[in-house]
């Protein structure tokens, strides 16, 4: 219910900016990624086959609650033109990957390997913003 003023200079610092747009998503009661799809995403990333993982994901996006999906295609869309300046920003694909990975998509429960939860995370985000065409 905050007002937010963006013309107050504190928003002119891009991390600023990224940062409370983290905090944003990880404050979500329920991350972009629905806990009732963490396992499924995790499972679709390890599947060795290209073509069946890129399907599986695709149709696993498609199968999100509406709400889920069309915030994902925005949230997807900007942060595929921020990697087209990696060059000026230093956030290639996997940059972005590991800064938003472990927001995204969150298991249920803290439980389990963090570690190893984190490096799939990472995956199926790189994997969305590779073929985000094919995706949505």
């Amino acid at each position: 219910d905050e007002q937010l003023d963006l013309d107050d200079g504190r928003w002119e610092d891009i991390h600023v900016v990224t940062g409370a747009l983290k905090l944003f998503l990880r404050e979500l009661p329920e991350p972009l990624v629905p806990f009732s799809h963490f396992d499924k995403f995790i499972a679709a990333i390890k599947i060795q086959d290209q073509a069946m993982r890129g399907r599986c994901i695709r149709d696993l996006v498609l199968s999100l609650p509406p709400a889920h999906h069309d915030t994902m295609k925005v949230l997807f869309r900007h942060l595929c033109r921020v990697i087209e300046h990696k060059e000026e920003n230093r956030m290639s694909v996997q940059s972005v990957a590991i800064v938003f990975g472990p927001t995204l998509l969150r298991p249920p429960s803290e439980e389990g390997n963090m570690a190893m939860h984190m490096v799939f995370q990472n995956q199926v985000v790189e994997h969305i913003l590779n073929h985000y065409s094919y995706i949505f």
